[in-house]
């Protein structure tokens, strides 16, 4: 069990690094920010798999491709193009926050497993992590300036945030109830995703380009440009490679609903890298929004936890 916090523990320190990245590469697109990200990905766990690559596609079947396609989409891609809107219109803030509803969307989406939580019981951390997400919209709201353009942008911004909590709902329950059974080890299965990601970002970016969508190109000079490699490779190890890894071995060990209330350590860690980038401290808004969300997830969390361990 203490190994499996301490799995999650890490997978956020490094998930909550992902999430500043957007905001300090403001003049590449997501897609731009995605597709490098993950090409990346897959090439690094394409070299790790190469030793046992014939072992690897010898256990693997058409089902196994399906859903690494799904998770792939879900989980990496759409996500984190989602995810890098969400930053780049609405701020770190507001989005880290709102994904900060991940603990409590993955207790509901997995309330019908064994040692899920009844709802009745998680009805006032529930009202907790709602009053949160009113103070995040206020905020939002009140930062915008009156130029009906921004506000709509901001709206926007928030509306990518929910997206992605969606995605990664989805995502994070399908995974765990695929790991629980499944043939390949933690390790395995992330190289396994790692590859899946990495040729679907590749096709997505060719195909972006070669009908020049917007957000293929990008008008930086090249100390911007080395930048965005050096983060973009950053990301692929760090928060691709090693905290995916990280967050299956998490999953493995841990109930579903118990694992998901422990993503509030990227919320945690992504507000607090977010403020020393910015080098300010939050508002008092922002600060209600963070105590109410993590008061709401801390308490779901001890509602789980007799059942956890029972």
């Amino acid at each position: 069990m203490k190994r499996g916090v301490a799995y999650a523990a890490l997978a956020g320190a490094v998930w909550g690094l992902a999430i500043v990245v957007p905001s300090l590469l403001p003049e590449f697109s997501p897609l731009l920010l995605s597709c490098a990200r993950f090409s990346l990905y897959g090439a690094f766990s394409l070299l790790l798999a190469a030793p046992h690559a014939r072992e690897l596609l010898q256990r693997l079947t058409w089902g196994d491709t399906v859903l690494l396609v799904k998770l792939a989409l879900t989980g990496n891609l759409i996500y984190f193009m989602l995810l890098a809107s969400a930053i780049q219109w609405a701020g770190v803030a507001s989005t880290a926050l709102i994904v900060g509803l991940l603990p409590l969307t993955i207790t509901l989406a997995g309330r019908g497993d064994a040692d899920a939580v009844p709802l009745r019981r998680l009805r006032w951390p529930l009202l907790l992590v709602f009053a949160g997400i009113c103070c995040i919209n206020l905020d939002t709201l009140l930062t915008a300036h009156s130029d009906s353009v921004e506000l709509g942008q901001r709206a926007l911004g928030l509306l990518c945030a929910f997206g992605a909590l969606l995605c990664w709902t989805w995502f994070a329950t399908d995974n765990a109830r695929y790991l629980k059974g499944s043939r390949f080890n933690s390790s395995q299965w992330s190289t396994l995703w790692g590859i899946t990601t990495g040729l679907m970002s590749a096709l997505v970016w060719l195909l972006a380009d070669g009908f020049s969508l917007p957000g293929t190109r990008a008008e930086a000079s090249e100390q911007r440009w080395m930048l965005f490699w050096g983060l973009s490779l950053s990301s692929a190890v760090l928060g691709s490679w090693f905290g995916n890894r990280m967050w299956n071995a998490s999953t493995r060990r841990l109930p579903l609903t118990l694992s998901g209330q422990l993503i509030v350590f990227e919320t945690l860690f992504a507000l607090l890298y977010g403020f020393i980038c910015l080098q300010h401290l939050p508002s008092l808004l922002q600060s209600s929004a963070a105590l109410l969300l993590l008061a709401g997830v801390l308490w779901a969390v001890r509602r789980h936890l007799p059942q956890a361990h029972g």
